[in-house]
């Protein structure tokens, strides 16, 4: 069994959004085409989110490195893909003083992915080099075997994403270029 793993394609990741990634929208229309294909093939589609408390502790108001974003039954924290009724959402980050970049930090990720009797996972989403990353090294961690959608990711930078790339690619992970397959 395969699953897509859709990586916090919320609205405050978008460009207006509170923290976006540039031109993270771009990817919009191709991630819905590998739900669309996905959810076609029978494959289990998930989707992470940061799902922020108010008072979380990335924020720079309580000294993180980051501004606000993402918070809870907020319009930034809103899905800008269209996912099926069906998608097992992750929600991460839910805490206020932990943080969590991995879709499978502090959630029943790699246990829902089992018991579904997955063994091979799709990726895609944004950031590359925060969540996307967090995820890939995860799942590889977890023995799933990992699969980055290159035309279907964005990173803050083109040259730290290529980094992170050969980074997972050393690691394990596989880099499909582009295509639906």
């Amino acid at each position: 069994m395969e699953a897509l793993i859709v990586v916090d394609m919320q609205r405050d990741f978008m460009p207006g959004g509170a923290l976006a990634v540039p031109e993270g929208d771009k990817i919009i229309p191709r991630c819905n085409e590998y739900i669309k294909k996905f959810r076609e093939k029978g494959a289990l589609i998930v989707a992470t989110r940061d799902w922020h408390p108010e008072n979380h502790v990335s924020f720079k108001e309580r000294g993180g490195p980051w501004p606000k974003h993402c918070v809870q039954n907020t319009p930034g924290a809103e899905f800008v893909v269209e996912l099926p009724a069906d998608t097992v959402i992750i929600s991460k980050a839910t805490e206020p003083d932990r943080e969590a970049y991995s879709g499978f930090e502090g959630t029943e990720l790699a246990e829902i992915l089992r018991r579904k009797g997955v063994k091979r996972v799709y990726i895609c989403g944004v950031a590359t080099e925060y969540c996307v990353k967090a995820t890939a090294l995860d799942a590889i961690k977890h023995g799933f075997e990992v699969y980055l959608l290159k035309d279907a990711i964005k990173g803050i930078k083109p040259e730290d994403e290529e980094k992170v790339l050969k980074e997972l690619e050393e690691r394990g992970a596989r880099i499909l270029k582009s295509g639906l397959f």
